[in-house]
């Protein structure tokens, strides 16, 4: 895919944050080369809150980008959205924007896959309101998977710091931790190993001190450690498992260039810790590029003008560099 296709990004859950960063982004210049996939509607909403609005370019199709003037914001429509998305209420859970969040990812989608785009960046949507709409899966990640035929892909939270790939996301403490198989942890050392050249991987613990022998628990022995051997005899460089207390500070003084961490809140808090303005969400495995923001809707501070592009515009710095490398190899 060449670079000059552009980068859609969806504008999340329209009652949330994402239509403003969308617009303050652009405004601050990160969005060349990018068309929203979105609501008329929401965008215009969200771009009247701030201090000097920009007027936004309906196009046909993300290839009409070149046709928009400067100082537009592009706007690709997903066809069937609920109407009178700009006259909910600012904050709150709702079906309809659930609805509409979940149309602009497919149809994101499905410009990639046809080649009219290039990669995809994703502004929050809320997990409610997705239920609400009565959409199956509980977020980004595995919606994107099954739009992509079901592929085995990986989260991973990212910045100029820290890395780090989950071998479970979105599931309850007591589930995530029956999900932790052989299989399932082997599974995230190939993933992560393909996102880049001669990674070196760190593996985390489940248990306090990575098990301490079996004392605190064997997940450790029977399985998080064969899998390690399995991997390094793939000819992965995968070492571990270490205490999770500390494998993160040891990558991100160099010693390591990613972390493995078994469950969601173990791998994302440390890479949170570091700044949420920086931090971006990569799925590993998809046939396709996408980020997105580390943060949610922010639904405490949706329509007040106040919210922070930054995370966003990491993501979009993320994409275009995952292109360009794909691109060059």
């Amino acid at each position: 895919m060449k670079l000059e296709a552009p980068i859609l990004i969806t504008m999340g859950d329209p009652l949330g944050i994402g239509p403003e960063i969308i617009a303050r982004a652009f405004q601050r210049g990160a969005g060349v080369g990018c068309v929203v996939v979105g609501n008329l509607g929401a965008m215009r909403r969200a771009m009247a809150l701030l201090a000097e609005p920009w007027p936004l370019a309906v196009l046909d199709s993300p290839a009409d980008i070149q046709a928009c003037p400067p100082r537009c914001l592009p706007l690709w429509q997903a066809a069937g959205l609920p109407a009178g998305l700009d006259r909910l209420p600012w904050g709150q859970v709702d079906a309809r924007a659930g609805a509409a969040a979940a149309a602009c990812i497919e149809a994101a989608v499905r410009a990639v896959q046809r080649g009219e785009a290039a990669g995809l960046v994703t502004a929050p949507l809320h997990k409610a309101a997705l239920a609400a709409a009565g959409v199956r899966y509980p977020g980004h990640t595995e919606m994107l998977q099954a739009l992509a035929g079901g592929v085995p892909v990986r989260m991973m939270l990212a910045n100029e710091e820290l890395r780090v790939v989950l071998v479970t996301i979105h599931l309850a403490l007591r589930a995530a931790i029956d999900a932790v198989t052989f299989e399932a942890v082997l599974g995230t050392l190939r993933i992560a190993h393909a996102s880049g050249e001669k990674l070196r991987i760190a593996v985390a613990g489940l248990n306090p001190h990575a098990g301490e022998d079996g004392l605190f628990g064997s997940e450790e022995r029977q399985i998080i450690a064969p899998a390690i051997a399995a991997a390094r005899a793939e000819g992965i460089d995968a070492r571990g498992p270490f205490a999770p207390d500390t494998v993160f500070m040891r990558a991100r003084r160099g010693e390591f260039d990613l972390v493995v961490a078994m469950t969601h809140d173990h791998g994302l808090i440390p890479v949170k810790y570091l700044g949420i303005e920086q931090g971006v969400n990569v799925t590993l495995g998809l046939p396709f590029v996408r980020t997105s923001p580390d943060h949610g809707t922010a639904f405490d501070i949706a329509g007040r003008g106040v919210a922070d592009p930054s995370s966003l515009e990491a993501a979009i710095r993320w994409a275009r560099r995952a292109l360009a490398a794909r691109d060059v190899s």
